[in-house]
């Protein structure tokens, strides 16, 4: 069993220590038979909000890395690459440090990835991006607060680990779990995305004059590291489980054709115009 760790909050990330001396407990536990190891290929900085992004790999096709340490995870390979989290997936995964892994984990981010935020989270974009090289993924995110609970999100997330590795095809899932001691999570419920956004509103003036240069003030919403109000969500959405108590589950899919038959005759009057176009300029 080999795991692939990245984050999106850089290499230096609390988060990132806490999971990766985890899963260096979890690695020393294995039993003879079934040998466990991991590799940690992490951002040399913070791409929190950068969801799949690569960057410009045609302008420049490598990527610098360095060896690291994390204190307390000495028995696990880490490495900084000057990439975002994406790229970092896709580079791990390629087996540039070894082999190609079984597994991406991708946390713990401080901040919860719930609603409409998964579109945009680089936590939850790596392994979306493993997901696309048929890698299974689990992105771990915990409630922001005053101080922050990571051993409670790496205590679960070894939970769903074990059972991520036994899926039958390439599985990519998305765990919140609330800011609290590992006894006060209420339990874990399978989770619906919700339709909070991340940004409510933008407005650049009140009174209606637009100047030609100023600010465009954002209103943000429940979709939001801290999540808060969620009166507008159903039980089995993810914010309002996590504000809840609960740890909030949910299976993701990534990128791919929308085969919806609605569509059919949409398709079939734009393929008509086009290649009507197609033959009065031949």
């Amino acid at each position: 069993m080999r795991i692939l760790m990245t984050n999106d909050d850089g290499i230096d990330a609390e988060g990132l220590a806490v999971m990766a001396r985890a899963v260096s407990r979890w690695i020393d536990q294995a039993p003879i038979d079934q040998p466990r190891s991991a590799v940690i290929a992490a951002p040399h900085r913070n791409y929190s909000g950068m969801s799949s992004a690569v960057g410009d790999v045609f302008d420049a096709p490598y990527v610098d890395y360095r060896r690291r340490t994390i204190d307390g995870a000495e028995n696990i390979a880490a490495f900084e690459l000057e990439c975002p989290p994406a790229l970092c997936a896709i580079v791990g995964s390629l087996g540039a440090f070894g082999w190609r892994p079984d597994v991406v984990l991708s946390g713990i981010n401080p901040g919860a990835n719930v609603g409409r935020s998964v579109l945009h989270s680089g936590t939850v974009g790596a392994v979306l991006t493993a997901a696309q090289l048929g890698i299974s993924g689990l992105a771990v995110s915990v409630q922001w607060g005053d101080d922050v609970h990571y051993e409670t999100a790496a205590a679960l997330a070894l939970e769903v680990l074990d059972e991520l590795f036994t899926a039958p095809q390439v599985t990519t899932l998305n765990l919140n779990v609330p800011n609290v001691p590992r006894e006060g999570v209420r339990g874990v419920r399978r989770a619906r995305i919700s339709t909070a956004v991340v940004v409510e509103d933008a407005v650049v003036s009140r009174d209606g004059v637009l100047p030609a240069q100023g600010r465009v003030t954002l209103t943000l919403g429940a979709a939001s590291p801290t999540i808060g109000n969620v009166s507008d969500e159903q039980d089995d959405d993810d914010g309002a489980l996590v504000e809840a108590g609960f740890a909030a589950l949910t299976a993701l899919r990534g990128p791919q054709e929308n085969s919806d038959p609605s569509l059919d005759s949409l398709l079939r009057a734009a393929l008509a115009r086009v290649s009507a176009h197609l033959d009065q300029a031949r």
